[in-house]
């Protein structure tokens, strides 16, 4: 079995203003920087291996408590895209009968934003990058996209930027000193993340209420299941 702990990036602007982000590249400001740069990882999770969005926010995130460390990217642990409501504030939506917007508890696993994804499509890349974590690979199947690929990412102005995949670290798996994974990532992915383990389904109050500054800890067992298994109010970073 592998273990996980998923980490939700540090705070933007657009989070100080109640912007939703997406898949739009905000950076950290810089008192999240300067928060993130005093704090440190718990003892059990300081030579994990390292993994991020490609964002620069939870790229950033896991740098500054990486120490310099190896950080391993894939697209697959991007934010769900939150399409043409990017950018605005949740609020506004949910005043506005005619937006289609939902609140958390009321989207159910196909709920999709205009021209954006749903938890199901989160689920799927998710899912697939799970399965690649599973020593041992067939080389074939070690890539997480074909190299070259590109993958789409939207810029602060709403234009669309591309990055392009690559191999991944020769020393990915089976992962870190004692098999542990450290995933920053974001609060869509994490919701994913956690209803697989949990069992839920996007009805109702989530299970797990996703804090900044803190571990999620799960297992990833050997047929792809996620499993609880650290504290259900996550492992504080001090």
């Amino acid at each position: 079995m592998i273990r996980l702990a998923f980490l939700r990036h540090g705070i933007t602007a657009w989070n100080r203003e109640g912007r939703i982000q997406g898949r739009t590249d905000i950076p950290l400001d810089p008192e999240s920087r300067e928060q993130l740069a005093a704090l440190t990882l718990p003892p059990d999770w300081h030579d994990a291996t390292l993994h991020a969005s490609p964002l620069s926010r939870a790229v950033e995130t896991a740098t500054l408590l990486g120490k310099g460390r190896p950080i391993h990217t894939d697209p697959r642990l991007i934010e769900m895209d939150w399409g043409a409501w990017e950018g605005l504030h949740g609020r506004d939506l949910r005043a506005d009968p005619a937006s289609g917007y939902r609140d958390l508890e009321q989207w159910g696993w196909d709920f999709r934003p205009p021209n954006g994804e749903s938890p199901a499509d989160v689920r799927e890349r998710l899912t697939g990058w799970l399965a690649d974590l599973q020593p041992p690979l067939p080389p074939q199947d070690q890539s997480p996209l074909p190299p070259g690929e590109r993958v789409r990412v939207r810029g602060a102005h709403g234009e669309d930027l591309f990055g392009v995949a690559e191999p991944p670290h020769p020393n990915l798996l089976p992962g870190g000193e004692k098999g542990f994974h450290l995933v920053v990532t974001h609060i869509g992915v994490m919701r994913v993340a956690l209803a697989l383990a949990w069992g839920w389904d996007f009805r109702g109050p989530p299970p797990v209420p996703v804090k900044r500054n803190r571990l999620y800890v799960l297992t990833l067992a050997a047929d792809g299941t996620l499993r609880p298994t650290g504290p259900k109010e996550g492992l504080r970073l001090s």
